[in-house]
């Protein structure tokens, strides 16, 4: 029955209010061992198995979220599961501005899915192999000898966190796993357990309560003052809209996941933000918040490398490096890696960006950031393509006669790239070019019982499957372990 109890479009407001007529001391808690519940990696997308398929993730955390910036102690009442649910299916039916809008019907349609992907997507990232790969990319990948690092030197990691960035990570995991394991709680009071000598031997109790305190914990006050920057500059950008977006926007939990006040230790109200905290991108932000824009600059240098790393792992192709070349006079640079198989030449350029807040929202800035972000790496793979075709000196090595392909490599997941969206004008390639995460590379670079360049030459001609993303061209396939992951 709660299922169809908002089989309406429902109003930011009126959700609001739903949330609202709990004590958060009472709701947070609920909130938070549903999450734990819903939320561990033993099983992928286990929020399918909740009640009516409503516990998803970014639900929860968005009435998280809701609860602490406008609930009130006072004069409300207890929450039940049952009140738990009817607000999970608020959410479920909230109005969408695009949908329910103006525009004509391309526009509504491409609004409406970068929306929905940049809400959801970033759930879908498994949790061991992100974790393994923030080790990976900054412990375990060499910096380019070309390049010269400013800021990625000896020690940033202690300057940026307090701490070793081994430590950062243990700490969350600590912190994240407890959540998982205590209904959303983590009490340091695990270290006079049983276990405590275990604990300490992996990460000090004086380490991990310290890395906590000031990368993770927050408390109400704190997380209002960060709401309320949030939903000002929202309302700057967004206008009118800005109170049905919000919801797609940057959750304060992100930054500090765990909370005080709310009984013994810190409550969490969704786990998963405590991991995705020290992931690459999570570690990306917290390098720029700290170093200012440079970070991110050497961040794509280290993750060039990174990428080229994985591409090695490929048996029985052959993988160069960027190439130098001139063209009247002009010294230029081709693609990241080019690797070379029997049968296909595969262009690699990798690419350190994200998609924009404004892209998350649905806004046509957001519209225009993706298409300039992504149409750089397009235009630099037709260019390398061209001086292959043209036999350029430089490309001697580089075989013109076989299949070509093109595979642009992000930081994050930009959903939306290949889905020959209307009205999001990316340039038109000159050979078949794929956008990849760095998950789908590792994946890719792995496969066991069938060759990469050949899942790829198949995927290109599938009229159907050419615009799939990598990752739903995977099923059916067997990968084995991949050792850089391993290693991390």
């Amino acid at each position: 029955m709660a299922a169809l109890l908002y089989d309406r479009p429902v109003s930011e407001y009126e959700y609001r209010q739903r949330v609202r007529r709990h004590r958060p001391s009472s709701l947070l808690p609920l909130l938070a061992a549903a999450a734990a519940r819903y939320g561990g990696p033993e099983r992928p997308h286990s929020w399918l198995d909740s009640p009516y398929r409503k516990y998803t993730p970014w639900a929860l955390a968005g009435a998280a979220r809701v609860c602490l910036a406008y609930g009130t102690e006072y004069n409300r009442s207890e929450a039940t599961e049952q009140d738990l649910l009817e607000i999970l299916t608020a959410y479920a039916n909230l109005k969408d501005p695009t949908l329910h809008g103006d525009d004509d019907d391309a526009v509504r349609l491409r609004d409406f899915m970068m929306r929905i992907s940049g809400e959801q997507m970033a759930w879908q990232s498994p949790e061991y192999v992100s974790l393994a790969r923030t080790a990976a990319l900054y412990l375990h990948t060499p910096f380019p000898s070309h390049r010269q690092p400013r800021w990625m030197t000896a020690g940033w990691d202690t300057e940026v966190f307090g701490c070793s960035l081994t430590d950062y990570v243990g700490t969350a995991q600590l912190l994240w796993t407890s959540a998982l394991h205590s209904a959303g709680r983590f009490d340091p009071a695990i270290y006079d357990s049983p276990d405590g000598p275990r604990f300490d031997r992996v990460i000090s109790r004086e380490t991990a309560v310290s890395i906590i305190d000031r990368h993770f914990a927050t408390d109400v006050a704190a997380f209002k003052e960060a709401e309320n920057r949030s939903v000002d500059g929202l309302a700057q950008i967004a206008g009118a809209k800005a109170d049905q977006l919000r919801r797609f926007t940057y959750n304060p939990l992100q930054g500090q996941p765990a909370l005080t006040g709310f009984g013994p230790g810190l409550l969490c109200p969704s786990p998963q933000l405590v991991w995705r905290k020290v992931t690459p991108a999570g570690i990306y932000y917290t390098g720029l918040e700290h170093f200012g824009n440079e970070f991110p600059v050497e961040t794509g240098y280290l993750f060039e490398e990174y990428i080229g790393r994985q591409l090695r792992l490929i048996q029985d192709a052959h993988v160069v490096g960027e190439i130098t070349y001139t063209v009247k006079r002009n010294q230029k640079q081709s693609v990241d890696w080019t690797v070379v198989f029997e049968d296909l030449v595969l262009l690699v350029e990798v690419k350190s960006t994200m998609p924009t807040q404004n892209a998350r929202l649905g806004l046509l800035r957001g519209v225009e950031e993706t298409e300039r972000k992504l149409g750089r790496a397009y235009q630099q793979i037709n260019n390398t393509s061209a001086q292959i075709d043209e036999r350029h000196p430089a490309f001697a090595d580089i075989p013109a006669d076989r299949l070509r392909q093109a595979l642009i490599v992000t930081f994050e997941p930009f959903p939306v790239a290949n889905a020959n969206l209307p009205r999001l004008n990316l340039p038109t390639p000159d050979i078949p070019t794929t956008v990849a995460s760095a998950q789908e590379i590792e994946r890719l670079v792995t496969l066991a019982d069938i060759p990469p360049d050949e899942m790829l030459r198949s995927r290109a001609a599938d009229p159907e499957r050419f615009t799939w993303a990598l990752t739903e061209c995977f099923a059916g396939y067997e990968s084995n372990r991949n050792p850089i992951l391993d290693a991390g």
